[in-house]
């Protein structure tokens, strides 16, 4: 599987996941076969696609993680681990993060995505180090997002590759 499909499975699979939403009036409608029905106030669980598209309609908003403090923490813990290792992220965060962001307004989508360059750059350097140096453990791919395992795998076998290209049959 490529890697824009393995992001798409995964961005699909956090859209199915339920999500606390708080109704912003009184509802009583079907979406695609989920019945949404709850008074101005009320908090239900629904999917977050449907809840996505209430939020959009401006008939109810998503009580969820914020992620702009995620991200803060998850900056700070990167900078206190050590050159060559990295800290647990939860294996949806980027996606998480990004549809977060969808919901931004300009002025905070801009800052946002700069600590989100920060983050990322610091955690491409560590996993290049790492990929160039072992193969994936069950312990370093339990801190990786999604993503993050697909780069290091990737990254692990160019890296072989090259070796091998290299040194052919010297080893």
């Amino acid at each position: 599987m490529n890697t824009a499909s393995l992001e798409k499975v995964h961005r699909t699979s956090f859209e199915l996941e339920d999500v606390k939403v708080s109704l912003l009036q009184d509802l009583k409608l079907d979406v695609a076969g989920v019945n949404v029905t709850g008074n101005q106030g009320e908090m239900l669980n629904i999917p977050r696609w449907v809840a996505s598209v209430l939020e959009k309609e401006k008939l109810g908003q998503i009580q969820d993680t914020d992620m702009v403090v995620e991200l803060k923490q998850a900056i700070v813990k990167e900078n206190v681990q050590g050159a060559f290792e990295i800290s647990t992220l939860e294996p949806h965060f980027y996606i998480k993060l990004k549809a977060y962001m969808k919901r931004l307004n300009e002025s905070d989508f801009d800052k946002v995505q700069s600590m989100l360059n920060t983050l990322v750059r610091k955690r491409h350097g560590k996993i290049i180090h790492l990929a160039d140096s072992s193969k994936l453990t069950a312990d370093l791919a339990k801190k990786m997002t999604v993503e993050e395992r697909e780069f290091y795998n990737n990254l692990h076998n160019i890296s072989e590759e090259f070796t091998k290209q290299i040194l052919g049959d010297l080893n």
